[in-house]
């Protein structure tokens, strides 16, 4: 994604201005434009010298308009430095040369576009092809220096084979800074997708897990409503009053199929997991069925209070069955991850529109037992986001004020 509607440019980093950020994404998609900058740069650095009416190096003579020539040429050769790194190096150790025949001085700038080869050599090129370029530099910066009219003492030669060095080695770094940093940022990337793939791939599974189990309430409803409808017909003639009363039951049986039914669309199907025979028939669980599992958990050692506050009302199947399996998810992962010693309260809370639950435990909570090191707590949270979202409720999960972690739901009973 690009900032801004042109193609090619890349997003401004933060803390640099629009203009400024939009100037480098397109010298950046664009680097003969910024190279050619650079050589009318060093021609005008040049300007000075070859102007100046100074008496030259011993040996050379003074600049004149062939000197200008040949400076614009091996200066020139700087706009392609990023595509042919190699040829604009050998081109420049060629221009240098042709300067010293012709018993002109390399100007500073010519000197500077040296470097400048060999720095976009060594960033720009890998390892064989930088290293050969370094060596041709290196071995044509010292055949110069003899060239010379004037000797130069071993220290300035060694200081200036060190600088010939320090230019080729601050390119190699940057190349594999530049490596690394794209190294990072594809892995970086494929973690993101690989954390996207598996967290569609728990919905799925979760959603699959969800659908089956209100297949198989809407299973049960129909499996009453097929009973009831046999027993008001053998009963219709004789006790009209038993017969429609199995009727209603019926109508009350079918309205809350179909909204089971409503809740099933949508939601993600994968096939059945076998079931034994006779499974259809039996309901699931609710939360009628909470104080026997407060006591399973108690008996494996975590110490759990259980409130149930309000006037409990007739709630929905489904409705039913996530709340329950919200308890047995979050008493699952105190169990697991909460620590020794810890404790845990259950409360579930009727109200005239909704059914509030509330898990808290006072250990060290799921954070805490990852970065120990301990089993992840799997797909259980991404269950409990899809059963609450499935009804249209709420869901808060994270740490408890004072230590230890808490799971808050709301389902709406309208």
């Amino acid at each position: 994604m690009t900032d801004g509607s042109r193609p090619g440019l890349t997003p401004y980093r933060e803390g640099v201005s629009p203009r400024i950020g939009l100037l480098r994404g397109w010298l950046g998609a664009h680097p003969v434009v910024g190279d050619g900058l650079a050589a009318v740069l060093l021609f005008v650095a040049a300007l000075p010298q070859l102007l100046s009416a100074s008496k030259p190096m011993a040996g050379l003579v003074r600049p004149d308009t062939f000197s200008a020539v040949l400076t614009a040429l091996t200066v020139g050769v700087v706009v392609l430095r990023r595509r042919w790194p190699l040829t604009v190096l050998v081109a420049v150790i060629a221009g240098i040369t042709v300067m010293l025949v012709f018993q002109r001085e390399p100007n500073t700038a010519v000197v500077l576009a040296f470097f400048l080869a060999i720095y976009t050599v060594a960033a720009h090129r890998p390892l064989a092809a930088s290293s050969a370029g370094g060596a041709l530099a290196l071995l044509s910066f010292v055949a110069l220096m003899l060239a010379l009219p004037i000797k130069v003492s071993p220290v300035g030669a060694l200081t200036n084979c060190a600088l010939v060095g320090g230019v080729w080695w601050v390119g190699r770094s940057l190349r594999l800074r530049r490596a690394y940093l794209a190294e990072l940022e594809h892995r970086a990337a494929r973690l993101e997708r690989a954390r996207e793939s598996d967290s569609r791939a728990a919905r799925v599974e979760e959603r699959s897990r969800i659908a089956r189990e209100l297949h198989d309430v809407v299973a049960h409803h129909v499996s009453v409503m097929t009973v009831q409808a046999g027993a008001a017909r053998r009963v219709l003639d004789r006790d009209p009053d038993a017969a429609r009363e199995a009727m209603s039951t019926i109508e009350e049986v079918g309205r809350s199929t179909l909204n089971e039914m409503r809740r099933i669309v949508g939601v993600l199907r994968t096939d059945r997991d076998e079931v034994a025979a006779g499974r259809e028939l039996s309901p699931q669980p609710g939360l009628h069925e909470v104080g026997d599992l407060v006591d399973h958990v108690r008996e494996t050692g975590l110490s759990v209070q259980l409130w149930i506050e309000g006037q409990p009302r007739p709630l929905s199947p489904g409705v039913d069955l996530a709340a329950y399996r919200l308890i047995q998810e979050a008493l699952t992962n105190s169990m697991k991850h909460a620590g020794p010693q810890a404790r845990a309260w259950v409360r579930i809370s009727h109200t005239a529109h909704d059914l509030l639950i509330q898990i808290e435990d006072d250990g060290r909570g799921v954070a805490a037992a990852l970065a120990a090191g301990e089993d992840s707590p799997g797909h259980g949270l991404v269950g409990m986001r899809e059963r609450v979202a499935l009804y249209g409720g709420e869901l808060r999960i994270g740490p408890r004020q004072g230590g230890g972690y808490e799971v808050r739901a709301r389902f709406p009973l309208d």
